[in-house]
């Protein structure tokens, strides 16, 4: 919010109109429903006290977890994107003997060191 300008439109994610959208339309949708299943049938009347009730606590219910949402996001610090971490990259690289299985080891045989140190596969 610190970075907001003045005159500026604000940000989806800082801006009370996103909420208030998405809490009216389940605010909607739970007054049509309750409408068309609380009354018990078309011959008898519609129960608007119920469906606005069921209206009314939805609208609030879902305002109020989308007002916990937004306060709870956090951005990324910037020194997390860069640097040499463990899981960069999803390609396959070769085991260096911790357990994995790398490319050398296809074969199923396991490659141990000679006397003179270079890796040799035993038959």
């Amino acid at each position: 919010m610190a970075d907001q300008k003045p005159g500026k439109p604000r940000k989806l994610r800082t801006s009370v109109k996103g909420p208030l959208m998405f809490s009216a339309f389940w605010a909607v949708l739970a007054f049509v429903t309750v409408l068309i299943f609380a009354s018990g049938g078309s011959s008898k009347t519609p129960r608007f006290d119920l469906a606005f009730t069921g209206a009314g606590i939805a609208f609030i219910v879902t305002l109020v977890i989308a007002a916990m949402l937004a306060m709870s996001h956090k951005e990324n610090s910037e020194h997390l994107g860069k640097g040499s971490g463990v899981n960069l990259s999803s390609a396959r690289k070769p085991s260096h003997g911790f357990g994995g299985h790398g490319p050398s080891q296809a074969g199923g045989a396991p490659e141990t060191p000679d006397a003179d140190g270079t890796g040799s596969s035993h038959s």
